[in-house]
């Protein structure tokens, strides 16, 4: 118990002397003005070095330089509604777009929850197209045509190593690939059960209780967070196996500095690989940011002091954070959240 203690207190230590956590857009301010966000959800670094962010409530993916500041708008007129579909995406309506990830190509795909759908804009012509989902809530549509299928509640996207697009499909309690070259859809993984899932079970057969976000590291292992069953598994490509790194199951926030298979999570909505051997999590129900290491199996929070507010932005440790939602490492390591609730995207970097 003290040596976990020390390490705690080792891993704050560092995170306070060495790295500083600042708002890079948002006022704190709910709207959709020149520094305004509602609601961020989902960010990802595009081909072209700027952050794209899915601000979801004001029905739009928005685009961030990172040299100037600037926001603009890449997706979505900020009316909610559905349609545009063959036209330009900045003159479409979406309905709460959630994620949002790039292909080899440079196009962009995300996803719209309360559409039911995932959509894609041409990285040449600007074009918006739905690739899978029909706008209608359901579960169906497996070996034919995704564009004709019925997802869920659909939350999370990412590309497999197999030329495949994954979506966390989390009302059905499965995860659904569509596959890019004949754009059929499957189920790849979940029965539909709110179910535990065991440790090193196979993919096929096996529960997962609302599979809520996905990402993957440049071997092809891909790191699944569980939503309602507050755990976080690596995905074994090619065995197709499941393996429990994080989580025990229960609600919370615990175990820092211990085996991150024994530590409490609350919602975990965002998940992102990193570089420097970690994964890390947006812990939204505990306003944090929770990083596993993939090496020594040990969880710590980087970012967050566990209540819900906004700021101040004097150390990592010490930031309120409001439900972030979204979690994006570069290839740097700097670290983006989307915090969602406080209307902000925070950077987490090494003070130089």
């Amino acid at each position: 118990m003290i040596l976990r203690v020390l390490l705690l207190s080792l891993i704050f230590a560092t995170f306070a002397a060495e790295w500083k956590i600042e708002t890079i857009a948002g006022n704190g301010k709910p709207g959709y003005g020149a520094d305004q966000l509602n609601n961020p959800y989902g960010i990802a670094i595009g081909p072209d070095g700027a952050l794209y962010i899915c601000d979801i409530d004001n029905h739009v993916v928005r685009r961030l330089d990172l040299r100037t500041k600037e926001l603009s708008t890449v997706a979505g007129n900020s009316r909610m509604g559905y349609s545009g579909d063959g036209g330009a995406a900045t003159a479409a309506m979406l309905n709460q777009p959630y994620e949002v990830r790039f292909d080899k190509a440079g196009n962009m795909f995300f996803v719209e929850m309360k559409n039911n759908v995932v959509r894609r804009v041409d990285a040449k012509t600007k074009v918006i197209t739905t690739v899978a989902g029909t706008g209608k809530p359901g579960f169906s549509g497996d070996g034919g045509p995704a564009a004709k299928a019925l997802l869920n509640q659909p939350h999370s996207i990412q590309f497999d190593p197999g030329g495949g697009l994954l979506i966390c499909d989390i009302a059905n309690h499965s995860i659904r690939r569509v596959d890019l070259k004949t754009g059929l859809i499957s189920t790849w993984a979940g029965t539909g059960e709110k179910q535990p899932t065991p440790d090193g079970a196979p993919l096929a057969g096996t529960p997962l209780n609302g599979p809520r976000a996905i990402d993957a590291d440049p071997k092809g292992n891909l790191y699944l967070a569980l939503r309602e069953g507050n755990m976080v598994y690596r995905i074994d490509w090619k065995a197709k196996t499941l393996h429990h790194i994080a989580g025990a199951g229960a609600k919370g926030w615990a175990g820092d500095g211990g085996p991150a298979k024994q530590a409490l999570l609350n919602g975990p909505k965002g998940i992102s690989w990193s570089k420097d051997g970690g994964v890390y999590l947006a812990d939204t129900e505990s306003h944090t940011i929770r990083r596993i290491d993939l090496k020594t199996g040990v969880i710590s929070t980087p970012a967050g002091n566990g209540k819900r507010g906004d700021g101040p932005e004097t150390t990592p440790a010490s930031c309120s954070m409001a439900r972030p939602h979204g979690v994006f490492v570069d290839k740097k390591g700097v670290v983006y959240i989307a915090d969602s609730e406080a209307h902000r995207i925070r950077r987490l970097a090494i003070s130089k």
